[in-house]
């Protein structure tokens, strides 16, 4: 196979996409939809889930953390052979298996059922987000990564303004089980796109030493400054799954939001977020990735800040605090997803990208924990101690701050040193 095929020549930053190129972004961006709409989706459906099969909450909470908890252990285990295949067909086979997954969610008409086809999805869901970023870092050189990450990131807006409500009206009128066919469905096409125009992915290959897979798993796991990025995953995701869990409550007691304007809510956000992803992208390109992500941290602690001590606002006031925060979100998310990629080697990506995934599976689930100790509920239904959990969630982003500085220096040294070898090559007679 030739490399022609599976990696295009780096561009220049001002340069646009290829037509290829944009078909790449575009079917990993309906890719990404598909994930985070499945994950997102079975939380907002519980008060119908529950007495739909005739489960007490700690069940379904059960269901909610078994696909997190599938997925964490997924990652580790395809670690050491994720590299050792042409990326396309390992997103395939992932992707049918996560397709298979949520099928069988749709189908499930029991507790049992639907635990064991939520550890089914999980378990390939976990491989199928780090074979597609492996996929964004061997076709896209460094200088448009930020644009390829702020233009896949749009998934999550979309799966709030479009894939939730789209959903919960489809529960509502056909069923809870109504939604995982409607992701079945756009599966089957996106599926259909990769098998059909995506190109083998198999330049990583002829860098392959011949390792068992468990030596390649603990090399990526024992590497230095891939260990620096894996803590930086953690912070990041940590800080994000603290406040989540126990906004919707916080909003609805301590803000005095009503339950019907959640949804006006979410649109909003959601949409700020389809709007600014992609121009935080161009910016991560344009300006230094480490400075949006530096940007990113600055927004977010001072809106973390205001958000976790507000009582009693206006819902437009509370609209504006939500929107600003979010763009502090995606600043950090897109920046540190594209600076972080440049950390593995070629021949590493795919371990490292599972890794990564792995981690911000357990990571979230043990902020959500951490969240829990933290956070009370009083009589009148309020959450006590919500500002010190937002402290929290300042420290960890301080902490990922430091360490995406040794990241961006490690990234910079490296880059300065292919640029180097490049120009003694060139001189050679």
């Amino acid at each position: 196979m030739s490399h022609r095929s599976s990696s295009p020549k780096a561009q220049p930053a001002g340069t646009g996409f290829s037509g290829y190129q944009k078909f790449v972004v575009a079917v990993l961006a309906f890719l990404q939809f598909t994930i985070v709409l499945d994950f997102m989706l079975l939380a907002p459906l519980g008060a119908i889930v529950i007495p739909a099969l005739k489960i007490t909450p700690g069940q379904f909470g059960d269901v909610v953390s078994a696909y997190a908890f599938s997925a964490g252990v997924s990652g580790i285990l395809a670690a050491g052979f994720a590299d050792r295949f042409d990326r396309k067909k390992l997103l395939l086979v992932f992707y049918t298996g996560f397709m298979l997954g949520t099928l069988l969610c749709a189908l499930a008409h029991s507790y049992l059922s639907l635990l064991l086809a939520r550890m089914v999805t999980g378990l390939f869901a976990g491989v199928v987000g780090a074979a597609s970023m492996a996929i964004v870092t061997d076709l896209f050189p460094l200088s448009m990564r930020g644009r390829v990450m702020g233009l896949i990131q749009t998934a999550f807006g979309a799966s709030t303004v479009i894939g939730l409500p789209l959903s919960l009206a489809l529960s509502g009128r056909w069923g809870w089980n109504a939604p995982f066919f409607l992701v079945v469905a756009v599966c089957t096409l996106v599926g259909a796109a990769i098998f059909s125009r995506l190109r083998p992915v198999t330049a990583h290959l002829a860098l392959q030493p011949d390792h068992h897979p468990l030596h390649h798993l603990l090399h990526t796991l024992r590497t230095r400054s891939y260990l620096i990025g894996f803590a930086t995953t953690a912070m990041l995701t940590m800080g994000g799954f603290l406040l989540m869990p126990y906004s919707t409550v916080f909003l609805v007691h301590n803000v005095g939001i009503a339950i019907e304007q959640l949804p006006l809510v979410y649109l909003v956000t959601g949409a700020v977020s389809i709007i600014t992803g992609p121009l935080i992208g161009r910016a991560s390109d344009a300006f230094g990735k480490f400075r949006v992500f530096a940007f990113g941290c600055t927004v977010s602690v001072v809106m973390v800040v205001v958000y976790t001590r507000m009582s009693h606002v206006g819902l437009w006031t509370m609209i504006a605090v939500s929107a600003m925060l979010q763009l502090g979100i995606f600043s950090r998310m897109i920046a540190s997803a594209a600076l972080m990629s440049a950390l593995p080697k070629p021949a590493d990506r795919g371990a490292y990208m599972s890794i990564s995934s792995s981690l911000q599976q357990m990571s979230g689930g043990i902020a959500a924990m951490l969240g829990g100790m933290v956070v009370k509920e009083a009589i009148d239904g309020q959450l006590l101690h919500f500002d010190a959990l937002g402290d929290v969630v300042i420290c960890t982003t301080l902490l990922s701050f430091v360490l995406m500085y040794f990241v961006n220096r490690r990234v910079s040294r490296t880059a300065l040193a292919g640029v180097g070898l490049e120009q003694t090559a060139s001189q050679e007679p």
